[in-house]
């Protein structure tokens, strides 16, 4: 779960990290996808990745990626900056929701991947280096849908990275990732886990507003390779959209009239290559008898 998310972390148990998570981003020695190329061909292998329009990014042109997130988006993030680099020679940072930092081993493995806590000081640190970044700013909320929910943006009142973006003149890039959507059968979602005794409780304790932003941040119970949690094998279909450039809004950053028109310009853009590439996915003959046999267990 990527996002632009608070500038600062409340949570005693996330205070060991920040020091290392809101400093000034360290660089990369080695981009991700070099150093996980084992890790990438697996997941290449695995789900067939159809890439479109990677010509629309440019390494002298750096970008902030923004897209639409899938339940547990994290393999398809790993596919696309993957393929940016290998197609365009382009290595991405993300901005990660503070969930990502809270356990050990894991934050490790997230770090390692480019990624840092997705704060207005790291964003902007960023974007003075002139590196490339992908944000989701549905974050959370956005990886744990709720049944009947995809492809759905859900960015609820998040107009930070348009904010960032436009003060720093940076170029805004929508790509959208469809395929991953299907890995994933939702049985249960956070306003089922509400509905529980258990979920009351929470609730009326104030532990769900404090901790998990309503009942927001319980993850869905999801089916996926038959019985399992393991993903479906579904081919997956990346595409970029047309780079928006914000030096036109110089100035106008805290003008929350031009940022919703940014952000609807956004995410009409994203919309259309989601709705694009589901067309092409329905009419896609590419992927194989096989895998769509394995994908109907």
């Amino acid at each position: 779960m990527l996002r632009f998310g608070r500038a600062s972390v409340s949570h005693e148990a996330a205070g060991e990290y920040l020091s290392r998570v809101t400093d000034e981003p360290p660089e990369l020695p080695k981009p991700a996808p070099v150093r996980f190329g084992w890790a990438n061909r697996v997941l290449r292998w695995y789900f067939a990745p159809e890439y479109l329009h990677m010509d629309r990014a440019a390494v002298a042109r750096p970008t902030l990626f923004v897209g639409n997130h899938s339940v547990f988006g994290v393999l398809d993030v790993l596919l696309f900056a993957d393929g940016l680099y290998r197609e365009r020679g382009i290595g991405l940072r993300l901005l990660a929701d503070r969930n990502h930092f809270k356990f050990p081993v894991w934050r490790d493995l997230v770090e390692l991947q480019g990624a840092v806590l997705g704060s207005r000081a790291n964003c902007a640190a960023l974007m003075r280096r002139g590196e490339h970044m992908l944000v989701f700013p549905g974050g959370a909320r956005e990886v744990f849908k709720h049944k009947g929910e995809a492809y759905q943006l859900i960015w609820k009142e998040r107009y930070g990275f348009v904010r960032l973006a436009i003060e720093h003149g940076y170029t805004i890039t929508p790509y959208a990732t469809v395929g991953a959507e299907e890995a994933f059968d939702v049985l249960l979602d956070s306003s089922d886990y509400m509905k529980t005794p258990l979920g009351r409780a929470l609730k009326a304790s104030g532990l769900a507003d404090r901790y998990l932003r309503g009942g927001d941040e319980f993850p869905p119970v999801v089916r996926g390779l038959g019985l399992t949690v393991i993903p479906r094998p579904e081919k997956l279909y990346f595409s970029i959209g047309k780079p928006m450039d914000m030096t036109r809004y110089r100035g106008q950053s805290d003008d929350p009239a031009v940022l919703r028109r940014v952000r609807a310009r956004v995410s009409r853009a994203l919309n259309q290559l989601i709705a694009e590439l589901r067309e092409r996915r329905a009419h896609d003959a590419g992927p194989g008898p096989l895998r769509r046999l394995v994908n109907q267990l």
